[in-house]
């Protein structure tokens, strides 16, 4: 597919954030630029993100202070898909969810009934201020038989330096010390995410392209619901690691910003 053809066909952008549009704070090349012009050619832009340690509004102050927010712009997080979830396939149902304050009170706010002592269904988020005590009550609901969900399943966290452990990580962890695995995962590459924003934006899956850095989560992602894909370079995959995947994407380019080029 080329450039022009994907530009055609495409009325909603699925843009990941780190390796994507910005590195850390740092918008990546002419970015700004790249993203108004999507948006002056009637793009619908969204800001899908695995990680789920930050609500919707977290993302958009950073994203505006670093000049990538424009108007009609969204943020989708596993943590929203979660949510969804949820509110389908188990309404009224008592919720633990672990994860950061701020992303709890997001659960609550959308009418999960959050229950830290007794109960139904438990939730694995990107709980960054995780302790033992968090941990080992976890730990003790999965082994009591409450549902398991995990918002998503990304092993590392792309950070400067050292990439830091996330949920993909946790996963293996509780799997070692509850015998259990979650019964859904939420965010990319899985299908609830893409079903919840078909839902939420009214785009068809073959006007929607997922654009994103990374092959196991992204590009398997827009594959996996029927979607267009685009790998930017300017994150983790090379063109030479990419052949190690199964999944190709419909068009490689160096970053985002060659769309126009």
């Amino acid at each position: 597919m080329t450039k022009e053809e994907l530009l055609q066909t495409t009325d909603l952008f699925l843009l990941d954030l780190d390796g994507t549009v910005y590195l850390d704070e740092t918008p990546i090349g002419e970015m700004r630029e790249t993203l108004a012009r999507l948006r002056a050619c009637g793009k619908k832009l969204v800001y899908l993100t695995n990680n789920s340690s930050k609500t919707p509004d977290e993302y958009e102050k950073k994203l505006g202070r670093i000049g990538l927010w424009g108007e009609g712009d969204a943020v989708y997080t596993s943590a929203m898909a979660a949510i969804e979830y949820l509110s389908e396939h188990h309404a009224g149902a008592r919720v633990h969810v672990l994860a950061t304050d701020a992303v709890r009170a997001q659960f609550a706010r959308a009418g999960i009934a959050l229950d830290d002592e007794t109960p139904e269904v438990c939730v694995l988020a990107y709980d960054v201020t995780l302790d033992f005590a968090k941990m080992k009550r976890f730990n003790e609901f999965l082994a009591g038989g409450a549902v398991y969900i995990a918002t998503h399943p990304d092993d590392v966290c792309p950070t400067a330096g050292v990439p830091m452990p996330d949920v993909g990580s946790f996963l293996a962890l509780f799997e070692r010390s509850s015998g259990r695995t979650p019964s859904v995962i939420c965010g990319k590459p899985y299908t609830v995410m893409g079903a919840c924003v078909a839902r939420a934006f009214g785009v068809p899956s073959d006007r929607t392209c997922m654009v994103g850095d990374r092959m196991h989560t992204d590009i398997r992602f827009g594959n996996a619901n029927g979607m267009k894909s685009l790998l930017v370079l300017s994150g983790e995959t090379t063109r030479e690691n990419m052949k190690n995947f199964p999944d190709q994407p419909d068009l490689v380019l160096e970053s985002l910003n060659e769309i126009f080029k």
